[in-house]
C-alpha cells in the first residue's frame, strides 16, 4: 500500500476531516432522485408551455372564425330554418337576409309601392317594428346584377343622413332584393304632380328638400373617398318622411372613382333621359358635375312645375322653356301657378338663376355642389326672413286695430 501510494494512490480514513467523500456526497445512490426530479420538473414547464400557445392559437383561430362568418340581420323568422349563426341577430345589425324573410316582412310580397327599372317595390315589416321598402329584381328588370352589386356596396359604406339607410338586402340564387327604410311620404315627383293628395308642397318646403338632396349630393362627391357620382339624379330618386326630409335614392347607376389629379373617367352611358348631362352625353366622361347638371333639372322642377320634356310645349325640355320664358322677363310665368304668388321673388330668382348655372351645358361653368348647398342656402335664409317680417307686420298690425277699437268710445 505505501509503495502504491507513492505511486499516486491516497488512503482516506474514516472520521478524517480532509475526506472529500464526508457526509455521504460520493454515495452514488443519492445522485438518481435528483436527476428525476430536474427531468420531470423540465417535462412539467415545457408541457404548460406548449398547453399555453395551444389555447392562444385556438382563441385566434376562433375570433378569426367569428368575423369571417356573417352574422344574422334579425331574430330568425317563422318557419325560417336555422342556419347555426348566433341568435344575436338584431343587436349585430347584419345586412343579409333570405328569401323566406323576405316574404315573412311583406306579408307574402302583398302590398306594392310603386315600379322602377328595377323591378316592384314593396312595403314590409320587420319584427313588427321597423318599416322598411323590399326593392325586388324582376326578371325582365332592366338593370342586372352588376347594378344590384354596385347599390348594395355603395350603400353598406356610406351613411349620411340625406342618403337613403340600406337597412339589408337578399342574394339567394335568383332573387336579388334590397331593403331600405321605409319613406312614408314617397318622393319629389310623386309631390309636385297633386297626386298625393295632400296640400301643395310650398315653396318654403320646397327648398328644404333640394337643400336636403344637395347635401347628399355633396357628401359622395366630396365626402366618400374614393368620389361617388350618382348618375341618375332626378324627382323620383328623391325620397321624402313624415316630416319632408329629403334623401336621395337608388344608387344603382353610380360609379366611383379615385384617379389623382383626373376628375373624370370614362363609362358606358346611362342615366334618365331628360336629366342627363349632354356633355357626358356626348363623350362619355363621367364627372361630379354631371349630377350637377341633373340636379339642376330637378331644381327647375320644383320651381316651374313643368314636365322635363314635354312635346307639346314650344320649347320640349324644360331649360330651353325656361330660357325662352325668362327672354321675355315675366317670373311669375315661369313659377308654379299652384304656389298662388306666395314666395319671396328675390329668393325665387336666386333659385332660378342657379338652376340655370347648374343646367349649363359646359361642364366648367357649372358650380360644385358645395357651392349650390351654399347659395341654396342662402335662398331659404332669404325666404325666412322675409316670413318672419311678414308675420310681425301682420302682428303689429293686428295690434294697432286692437288698440284702434278699444280707443272708440262705447255708447
Amino acid at each position: 500500500l505505501r509503495d502504491r501510494e507513492k505511486k499516486g494512490l491516497k488512503l482516506l480514513v474514516d472520521g478524517d476531516d480532509n475526506n472529500p467523500c464526508r457526509a455521504g456526497s460520493c454515495d452514488p445512490k443519492k445522485k438518481f432522485p435528483v436527476m428525476i426530479v430536474a427531468l420531470v420538473a423540465s417535462a412539467v414547464v415545457v408541457a404548460l408551455v406548449a398547453l399555453s400557445l395551444f389555447l392562444v392559437f385556438r382563441k385566434k383561430k376562433a375570433s378569426s372564425h367569428v368575423e369571417a362568418t356573417p352574422r344574422s340581420p334579425t331574430t330568425p323568422l317563422a318557419n325560417v330554418a336555422s342556419t347555426g349563426i348566433s341568435e344575436t341577430s338584431i343587436e349585430t345589425k347584419r345586412k343579409r337576409f333570405t328569401y323566406s324573410e323576405l316574404m315573412q316582412m311583406t306579408n307574402n310580397f302583398q302590398r306594392a309601392l310603386g315600379e322602377g327599372g328595377f323591378g316592384i317595390v314593396y312595403h314590409g315589416n320587420i319584427n313588427g317594428s321597423q318599416q322598411v321598402a323590399v326593392k325586388l329584381l324582376s326578371q325582365s328588370s332592366t338593370q342586372g346584377y352588376k347594378e344590384f352589386k354596385a347599390e348594395v356596396e355603395l350603400l353598406l359604406r356610406v351613411h349620411h343622413i340625406n342618403l337613403v339607410n340600406l337597412v339589408g338586402y337578399c342574394d339567394e340564387r335568383d332573387h336579388l332584393a334590397l331593403i331600405y327604410e321605409y319613406m312614408s311620404y314617397g318622393d319629389l315627383k310623386h309631390h309636385l304632380s297633386g297626386k298625393h293628395g295632400g296640400s301643395i308642397l310650398s315653396w318654403n318646403t320646397r327648398l328644404r328638400i333640394v337643400v336636403d338632396a344637395a347635401l347628399g349630393l355633396e357628401y359622395l362627391h366630396i365626402g366618400c373617398r374614393p368620389s361617388m357620382v350618382h348618375r341618375d339624379v332626378k324627382s323620383t330618386n328623391i325620397l321624402l318622411d313624415g316630416k319632408f326630409t329629403a334623401k336621395i335614392a337608388d344608387f344603382g347607376l353610380s360609379r366611383s372613382f379615385q384617379l389623382g389629379d383626373e376628375s373624370h373617367v370614362s363609362t358606358v352611358i346611362a342615366g334618365t333621359p331628360g336629366y342627363l348631362d349632354p356633355e357626358y352625353y356626348r363623350t362619355g366622361r363621367l364627372a361630379e358635375v354631371s349630377d350637377v347638371y341633373s340636379f339642376g333639372i330637378v331644381l327647375l322642377e320644383i320651381i316651374t312645375n313643368q314636365r322635363v320634356i314635354d312635346q307639346t310645349r314650344e320649347k320640349s325640355h324644360i331649360t330651353e322653356w325656361t330660357a325662352f320664358m325668362l327672354n321675355r322677363g315675366d317670373i311669375t310665368k315661369i313659377m308654379d301657378p299652384n304656389l298662388h304668388d306666395d314666395y319671396n321673388s328675390r329668393s325665387v330668382w336666386r333659385a332660378l338663376e342657379l338652376a340655370m348655372l347648374c343646367a349649363n351645358t359646359s361642364s366648367h361653368k357649372r358650380p360644385t355642389m358645395s357651392q349650390v348647398v351654399n347659395e341654396l342656402k342662402e335662398c331659404l335664409t332669404s325666404e325666412n326672413s322675409m316670413k318672419s317680417k311678414n308675420a310681425d307686420s301682420q302682428n303689429s298690425f293686428e295690434i294697432s286695430m286692437s288698440f284702434d277699437s278699444k280707443a272708440v268710445p262705447s255708447a
